[in-house]
């Protein structure tokens, strides 16, 4: 099952959602102490494994971190292989001073920002939504 790969319909369309809670970004040399259902994102890297969990997880097993991020899911199927959307709302975001951390997973794409700007990024991803 292929997803979308028009840029207008990805836009128009993207309907971004709010996973409650708080997320952070860490690294591990070993995942074997960490429960893998806990495990929101996993990417290894060769200086490290980088993991993203709940804020609470990180907490629970003494896992250093420097930023509490939101997770917003962009809720359309977007194609891998899409052209565009990850560009344009960065953009956006980047206009609105949104630092921004993207994931793409098969179905959707997935956004990180500042717990502080949670609000302001839905304002943004929907305003560039109801302009096309």
């Amino acid at each position: 099952m292929s997803g979308e790969k028009n840029l207008t319909t990805l836009i128009k369309e993207m309907k971004p959602f709010v996973n409650k809670g708080e997320y952070v970004f860490t690294t591990v040399s070993n995942t074997s102490n960490i429960d893998k259902e806990e495990i929101i994102s996993l990417f290894k890297e060769q200086e490290g494994v980088t993991l993203i969990l709940k804020k609470s997880v990180a907490d629970n097993l003494n896992l250093p971190y420097s930023f509490i991020a939101s997770w917003i899911t962009l809720k359309i199927h977007s194609a891998l292989d899409a052209v565009g959307l990850t560009a344009a709302f960065s953009t956006e975001l980047a206009k609105n001073n949104i630092s921004c951390n993207v994931v793409a997973g098969y179905y959707h794409d997935h956004i990180f920002v500042a717990k502080k700007d949670e609000a302001k990024t839905i304002e943004v991803l929907t305003n560039l939504s109801n302009s096309f």
